[in-house]
């Protein structure tokens, strides 16, 4: 028989809870819905700024769903 102390599982009430705007899901739809913003921006024909703005908005969205996916369910 082993005498080691048997740790105690993770629950989670144990765990920290991030906020709810700060999670996974949530801020991956955010980062989703910025690429799609940018694409949309990229291709309308009205608006020049709009168009000047699109590969900013893009890149944005791209890198926050990049950090976003490092971040807990």
């Amino acid at each position: 028989m082993s005498m080691q102390p048997q740790s105690t599982p993770i629950t989670s009430a144990t765990k920290k809870r991030w906020p709810r705007w700060v999670r996974r899901g949530v801020m991956e739809n955010v980062a989703v819905a910025l690429i799609a913003l940018g694409i949309l921006m990229l291709v309308q024909p009205f608006s020049i700024t709009l168009y000047g703005w699109s590969f900013t908005v893009v890149l944005v969205g791209t890198l926050l769903f990049t950090v976003v996916s490092k971040f807990p369910e």
